[in-house]
């Protein structure tokens, strides 16, 4: 069997490619399945891409991604499956999925962990809207073998379109030593560290509960908060740590944390997310305090493995309680741990996984 991966970003940078099928891939190659790659653009190209400016430059990096998704039509000629990542190319009707589904008719496996149909952008241009047709996604869910959904929201949306949907959920590898492994904390409330981690896409959200943080650093001199990102945060704080993040170092840095933070606004965009930010606070043993949004309910249980918090006086009593009780926060922490290594692991989630490409 060969299987032609078809995404978005480089490989080893985004999120949603390594936590939803890169860290399967030695699964894969362990059945003897052949594994080609082709991402839109390369690494030093998507940095250029989401720079502000340089807009000549960046039609000339589209026309090339387009050039090389043509090449890849001859890819998918001897492969027998075709795992599209979101979407062929950022812009324009499905041109390429089409051509794979109809022409070359391969059978397509149709990844998203989003609600990419929508758009999280409150005052976007018509003509962006226009150019990203969005409603492409319907299209490609009706022509896929089988479309992998991050969560049963998402995977609702598909089932109008195609029977063949499978609840692929974001997991995180437990048992590697090099990824997600708990590092020992004392009990001490001398030093707190309360985190958030996230990209340009979703630091916005930090806005839900800045007053919450004024009221927190206000109260307790002793806590830092600590900001891991691709760019600083818009809030203001005395004690704010900001962290470039890393591949190196995200691991080191997010094991700093003493609690962590995923605030959300409730709407039909957030309600598809797949819960990310939670499952890394909880596979490290970090106490989450998430909002009760889309996946956080079944991620979260409420007081066991975590908080979900509504309003700002919950956001703060909560984040007060933990301030003040370190061994309710090692307690928890473990309880999360539990909860991913059991439904949110590589581990717990490989047969699932391959059952896409049976």
């Amino acid at each position: 069997m060969k299987i032609l991966f078809l995404v978005p970003y480089p490989m080893q940078e985004a999120p949603s490619q390594r936590f939803r099928f890169e860290q399967y891939f030695s699964a894969l190659s362990n059945l003897q399945i052949g594994i080609v790659v082709q991402s839109f653009l390369s690494s030093r190209q998507w940095k250029v891409f989401f720079k502000k400016g340089n807009s000549i430059f960046k039609l000339h990096l589209l026309l090339y991604g387009f050039f090389k998704r043509f090449g890849a039509l001859f890819l998918a000629i001897p492969v027998d499956y075709v795992f599209i990542h979101r979407e062929c190319a950022p812009i324009g009707p499905p041109v390429f999925e089409w051509i794979l589904a109809k022409i070359l008719r391969k059978k397509i496996i149709y990844d998203f962990d989003d609600a990419i149909w929508l758009t999280d952008k409150t005052h976007e241009h018509w003509l962006e809207r226009t150019i990203r047709w969005r409603k492409k996604v319907s299209g490609i869910c009706r022509w896929s073998y089988k479309v992998s959904a991050g969560n049963s929201y998402l995977a609702t949306y598909a089932k109008q379109f195609n029977e063949h949907v499978v609840v692929n959920p974001t997991t995180l590898d437990t048992e590697n030593v090099h990824r997600f492994q708990a590092v020992d904390k004392p009990d001490s409330s001398e030093r707190v560290v309360i985190g958030w981690t996230g990209s340009h896409s979703t630091i916005k959200y930090l806005d839900e509960i800045k007053e919450v943080l004024a009221a927190i650093e206000k109260k307790f001199p002793q806590v830092e908060f600590w900001i891991i990102a691709d760019q600083p945060p818009p809030i203001r704080l005395a004690q704010i740590h900001f962290k470039p993040w890393s591949l190196q170092t995200e691991i080191k840095d997010l094991s700093q944390f003493d609690i962590g933070l995923m605030p959300l606004p409730d709407n039909e965009w957030t309600q598809g997310k797949c819960g990310f930010k939670a499952l890394q606070y909880m596979a490290l043993e970090i106490p989450a305090i998430a909002s009760p949004v889309g996946v956080n309910t079944s991620l979260l249980l409420n007081g066991v493995n975590g908080f979900l918090c509504s309003s700002t006086e919950e956001w703060i009593r909560v984040i007060e309680y933990l301030i003040e009780n370190p061994q309710v926060r090692t307690k928890m922490g473990k309880a999360g741990r539990a909860k991913v290594e059991s439904e949110y692991s590589v581990a717990s989630n490989t047969q699932n996984f391959l059952s896409l490409f049976q």
